[in-house]
């Protein structure tokens, strides 16, 4: 068993689920973080070496507690896995300004603040892993993306900020833009017209989070982007 110790923000039934399982069977102990604690005892019961903590990334007071909580009670942490996402697909009339407000809250705010919590313990060592888990819509904004496409764009700008500040001193940080659909019960259920082949697995999105936490110095990743083979782009 690696002493190291994998926080996953944003877990749920697809990619938080399989990125977890994934540092787990690589021997890391594995924080699972979402606002839905319920639903984490279950991933939890599935996922060796893994803690459930309830936490809502749109709050950076929960964010700073639940990772000061991981650092405190499981280790500190060496790779932050943000995952979490909020969106509404709004045109500009329609979204609304608390919407906008919570993407915002969600993609980027809670980013922030989650990156400043492990950011010390990853300094002192000389080395941690940040990556996060970004969307095709950061690169433009959609007629029905208001929100969501906005917040990411302001998400991707960060991630960029933290890998120039802190790619020098030994921490890795890393954005994946994902273009396409995830295979999971609800996009099956929404596009049921769509064979197996059109879907993102999450397992194989998993094994590149995997490879991208653990490339060497002399050949980092910061902007990779993972779609189906047959995707438009």
């Amino acid at each position: 068993m690696s002493s190291k110790t994998c926080a996953v923000i944003g877990v749920g039934p697809a990619n938080g689920f399989a990125f977890a399982k994934r540092f787990a069977e690589g021997g890391y102990k594995v924080a699972l973080l979402s606002r839905d604690l319920s639903k984490l005892r279950s991933y939890e019961s599935q996922i060796p070496n893994s803690r459930s903590i309830s936490c809502d990334a749109s709050d950076p007071n929960a964010v700073t507690l639940a990772l000061t909580t991981i650092a405190r009670e499981i280790g500190p942490i060496d790779t932050l896995l943000y995952n979490a996402g909020s969106g509404h697909w709004n045109t500009p009339e329609e979204t609304t300004i608390n919407a906008m407000e919570q993407s915002w809250k969600v993609n980027t705010l809670g980013l922030l603040a989650a990156s400043q919590a492990v950011i010390p313990a990853m300094k002192k060592k000389g080395e941690g892993t940040i990556i996060v888990t970004g969307a095709t819509a950061s690169l433009r904004g959609g007629a029905k993306t208001t929100d969501f496409a906005s917040a990411k764009a302001a998400q991707r700008s960060l991630a960029q900020s933290l890998a120039r500040h802190l790619g020098p001193i030994g921490i890795h940080v890393a954005l994946m833009i994902i273009d396409g659909a995830i295979d999971m019960e609800r996009t099956r259920k929404a596009l049921a017209d769509k064979d197996d082949d059109f879907f993102l697995k999450a397992a194989d999105i998993a094994e590149t989070v995997w490879h991208i936490a653990h490339q060497p110095k002399s050949a980092w990743t910061f902007e990779y982007d993972l779609r189906p083979f047959g995707e438009k782009w």
